[in-house]
Parts: C-alpha cells; sequence; structure tokens
C-alpha cells in the first residue's frame, strides 16, 4: 500500500450537494487536504454516510468573535478559540472582523490577526469601522468615529500586512469616495455599512469601486418610496454582494425574501456577525471597548440598547435559510459558501465540492439539516468518529 493509499478516504452513501445539482447516494474520496474525486455509483467507501448529506465548509465574511472571545481584543489566544468556536459549526473558512476603537489599537489587533492569517487559521481582516456615519453606529464608540480619510484607512490596510480583506465605510463621509477608490486599486473589498448615504451618493460609491454591503438593511437608512435610499442602489446593482444576518432577530424572513427575490444567491452571502457569546450562554460580553448583554439569545449594548451583533452560527443560518426561508440546497450553499468563496478570490480552492479543492465539508443529517461533522482540510475536527467504518467482505 503506498502512503497515498493510506492517506486516501472514500465516503459513500451521502447526499452530495455539487455545483451542478445534488447526487443521492453519492461518493466523495478525500486524499490528504484535498478531494480526490466524487460522483454517485455503488463502490462502496470507507466511512457509511448514508443518510446524511454533505456541504462544502461555510465561509463567513463577517464575524467579530465567539466562544466567550473577541478578535477586536488583539490576543492571540482569544482569536483562536473564536475561530476553533465557529469552526466547529461548520465555518471552515473566517475572515476576522475588528470593531471601532482608536487608530492605533485597532492597528496593533490587525498586526496580531495577521500572524494567524499567516499561519492558516484565518483567511483574512475586515475592518468593520471607525469610518462610519454617527447616524448609523450602531454597537461602535461614537467618540472614537473618524472620517474615512484614506491615510487612516491605508494605515490600518498596511498594519494588516496584505492580509486586509474588506473595510466597512460610509461613503458620504469626508474622503469617503476617495477612500472606495484606493481600496479598489489596493485589492481591498470597500463595503458599504453603517451609513446615512442616500441612493446617488451610494450609486457614487459603486461606480468607485465598493462591491459589498454590509449587513444589508442594518445600520442604514429604510427604503422610501420618494428616498431608496442606500438598499435599493445596492441591491439593484449586479456589482455588488449584499450580506445578509439570517439569525431570526436582524431580519424579518420576508425581508431576507425579498433580497434574494432581487439578488439572487449568487450575490448573496450569508454571515454570522457573531460576537463573543456565539456558541455561549446569556451574560455579559466585550465587544471592542463597549459592554454587551445578551439575553435570551439577542446580544444588546449594555448602554442603549442597541443590538449587538448576533450570537448566530453559519450552521443555523443554513439551516434557517431551507426550514425558513425554502431555499434550495443549491442556493443555501451558493449563500454559505460560493459567493463568499468568489467573493474573497478563493474559489479556486474552497466554496464546492469539486476535485481538486481542499477537504472543508461540513456533514449534516439529511432530515433536520442539523449539523453532525466538519472536516477541515481533510481532517475531521467534529464528529468524524460517528460514521461506521465499511468493512472488507
Amino acid at each position: 500500500m503506498t502512503t497515498a493509499d493510506r492517506d486516501r478516504t472514500a465516503l459513500a452513501g451521502a447526499r452530495l450537494v455539487l455545483p451542478g445539482g445534488v447526487v443521492e447516494g453519492g461518493r466523495l474520496a478525500v486524499e490528504g487536504d484535498r478531494i480526490a474525486g466524487l460522483g454517485g455509483g455503488s463502490e462502496p467507501g470507507d466511512l457509511d454516510l448514508t443518510g446524511y448529506t454533505v456541504v462544502p465548509g461555510f465561509v463567513d465574511l463577517h464575524v467579530h468573535g465567539g466562544g466567550g472571545a473577541s478578535y477586536a481584543s488583539g490576543i492571540a489566544e482569544e482569536a483562536l478559540l473564536a475561530a476553533r468556536t465557529h469552526l466547529e459549526h461548520g465555518t471552515t473558512t473566517t475572515v476576522a472582523s475588528t470593531v471601532t476603537g482608536e487608530i492605533d489599537e485597532v492597528a496593533r489587533q490587525a498586526s496580531v490577526l495577521s500572524e494567524l492569517v499567516e499561519d492558516g487559521v484565518l483567511a483574512g481582516i475586515h475592518f468593520e469601522g471607525p469610518f462610519i456615519s454617527h447616524n448609523r453606529c450602531g454597537a461602535h464608540r461614537p467618540d472614537l468615529l473618524r472620517d474615512p480619510d484614506p491615510a487612516l484607512v491605508r494605515k490600518l490596510v498596511d498594519a494588516a500586512r496584505g492580509h486586509a480583506k474588506m473595510v466597512t465605510l460610509a461613503p458620504e463621509l469626508p474622503g469617503g469616495l476617495d477612500s472606495v477608490r484606493m481600496l479598489a486599486d489596493l485589492g481591498v473589498i470597500a463595503a458599504v455599512g453603517h451609513t446615512d448615504s442616500d441612493y446617488a451618493t451610494t450609486l457614487e460609491a459603486i461606480d468607485a469601486g465598493a462591491s459589498v454591503a454590509t449587513h444589508l438593511f442594518n445600520a442604514m437608512p429604510g427604503i422610501a418610496h420618494r428616498a431608496p435610499g442606500p438598499i435599493v442602489a445596492l441591491l439593484e446593482d449586479e456589482r455588488v454582494t449584499v450580506e445578509l444576518i439570517n439569525d431570526g432577530v436582524h431580519l424579518h424572513p420576508s425581508v431576507l425574501d425579498l433580497a434574494y427575490g432581487t439578488a439572487g444567491a449568487s450575490r448573496v452571502a450569508l454571515i454570522t456577525d457573531a460576537m463573543g457569546a456565539a456558541g455561549m450562554g446569556d451574560g455579559l460580553y466585550p465587544l471592542g471597548p463597549l459592554q454587551v448583554e445578551v439575553k435570551d439569545g439577542v446580544a444588546r449594548l449594555v448602554e442603549g440598547g442597541a443590538i449587538a451583533g448576533s450570537t448566530l452560527t453559519l450552521d443555523v443560518a443554513f439551516k434557517r435559510s431551507l426550514t425558513v426561508n425554502g431555499l434550495t440546497l443549491n442556493q443555501a450553499v451558493e449563500s454559505l459558501s460560493a459567493t463568499p468563496a468568489r467573493l474573497l478570490g478563493l474559489a479556486d480552492s474552497i466554496g464546492s465540492l469539486e476535485a481538486g479543492k481542499q477537504a472543508d465539508l461540513v456533514v449534516l443529517d439529511s432530515e433536520g439539516y442539523d449539523l453532525v461533522a466538519v472536516m477541515r482540510r481533510g481532517r475531521w475536527v467534529l464528529g468524524g468518529e460517528r460514521f461506521d467504518v465499511v468493512k472488507p467482505s
């Protein structure tokens, strides 16, 4: 037996959600950290996954923490705990999000997080704040907000040492459009969010290179029949990917249906926007320099009561998409895996079940779509021991 044979594992009998459709009783082979082959057929595998559904690992573009830990702490051990918590809920690719703070402190956090990108734990860094609107700041400290001066934006991007993936800003602020152009030139995603922008200014931002709507509908003006605002501009433009938080708190199900009906799954990225309480119980948690109280699973600022991120994990968002919103398996996979992978420029290696891509897999119960196992880069990180080993005849 060769080393390659020893490193090769075949999973058989599962429902596979492939880019071209759903294959019942499929077979997926893993060799090392890659998918070596997949398809239908009755050939036995090494592990029997009959009764389960296999989808690609989830990709979260926007997450602040989990497991009681925060990426904004600037402490590597906390960041590792947060990443591990979401990994155990199916997020095999994470972009860590910061929150508003002093520029030098956020730059320090970025330096710490960059080391974890270089170690392969994280896929990049998302700066949410401080370049956002006072009127739509949500769970960001108002006294620390700054106009998006391109020099300050560049300072944070440089602190990430090439690992900055996205910057959320309000384009209507002084320097906003210039910063969008600069970010586009640098290959960093400019995201419109926490904004008081109107329709026309939002269109200018998109023309300047903005390509993401940060948690669409939340922390921005609503739609009015004579003042459509940023939401309509972001939804209607095919160049924009819209983030949505499907936790049953941030958005009514009908609003998600509206976004899907307008943009389609290929332009929707479901995110968590989770803070440290994700994967934990009710209680008090930090969110950057602010205190958050979680009650009945809903996170709100202690002072003021604004919603402060979520306690969501992507396995829950996936299940809600199917059972509440009625998405197909392929639509849900697109929004939780393929679309964010493509946005990050990583579609060649993650985001779908295809030969040659990383073996990042989520295994779900086929009846209730509850998560039962997770594989990252060919290694089980949760639940692999539950599957029966196929014994040779």
